[in-house]
């Protein structure tokens, strides 16, 4: 049997500059879910757990003596691994992810930054700083990787750990350049204790004035291994068609040459 190979290639026009992305070759930053530890939690969130369902003395497990594998899953999307969340995650009203986030093809760059020591001792991404390390060029989603990065962020116990954060002139930052969609792999764009003040995420979704930005959405908890290079990409984000403010999460990027 012949097989044909094929590429399928994308283009895109930025400010009056072409680019063209390969659609066959996906570069994935999310994390896996399974059970088992190590792995990454936040916010003393039950941990990801799958286990075969049971009826009396039925055990619905192939390996068990069951005829199917039939698994209930344990998940807490904002505590276990990369999840993406619209403006329902902090206002009282229902604001549902399946609704307010449109699937679609996203210009994103992709931007490694050192958080800054504070003289607390808080480790915190500040706009001056990301100013002189990301030139905007028109892209609507933002991918913030921290340094120093290595595999231990797929396994990391977040809570009571107060890991870095970003502070409220960052995000202001990142709204006037027009982002849209913000990717990180903290585990929150505020401190891990802020006695409720959200002040960053309040800033990114423009809350509580009327113009919500209801559209926009923060993907937290992301992996971007080492060998993808700071820079443009396409991204696709992949996302349950579910009713909460947040789905578990599967982002895909797309070089942009």
């Amino acid at each position: 049997m012949n097989v044909e190979t094929y590429n399928i290639e994308v283009s895109v026009t930025l400010n009056g500059q072409k680019y063209t992305a390969d659609l066959h070759h996906p570069i994935d930053i999310s994390m896996i879910l399974h059970s088992g530890y190590p792995q990454v939690n936040c916010f003393r969130a039950p941990y990801f757990y799958a286990s075969p369902h049971r009826e009396g003395d039925l055990v619905k497990s192939i390996a068990q003596g069951g005829h199917a594998n039939f698994y209930n899953v344990t998940i807490h999307p904002h505590g276990n691994g990369t999840h993406t969340q619209c403006v329902g995650h902090i206002v009282r009203d229902q604001y549902y992810i399946n609704e307010y986030y449109k699937p679609d093809f996203h210009v994103a760059q992709l931007v490694s930054i050192f958080p800054q020591l504070s003289d607390n001792g808080d480790k915190v991404i500040h706009a001056e700083q990301l100013s002189q390390l990301w030139e905007a060029v028109g892209e609507e989603a933002l991918i913030i990787r921290t340094l120093p990065n290595g595999p231990e962020k797929r396994k990391t116990e977040y809570t009571d750990t107060n890991p870095p954060y970003f502070s409220r002139d960052a995000i202001d930052l990142i709204v006037s350049r027009g982002i849209k969609h913000l990717l990180t792999d903290l585990p929150s764009l505020d401190r891990e204790e802020n006695q409720g003040k959200l002040e960053a995420y309040r800033a990114f979704w423009n809350y509580p004035d009327i113009d919500l930005r209801a559209g926009a959405t923060v993907a937290e908890l992301i992996f971007a291994e080492n060998f993808v290079e700071d820079g443009l990409y396409l991204l696709n984000l992949h996302l349950l068609n579910i009713q909460l403010d947040v789905s578990p999460s599967r982002p895909f990027l797309y070089r942009l040459r």
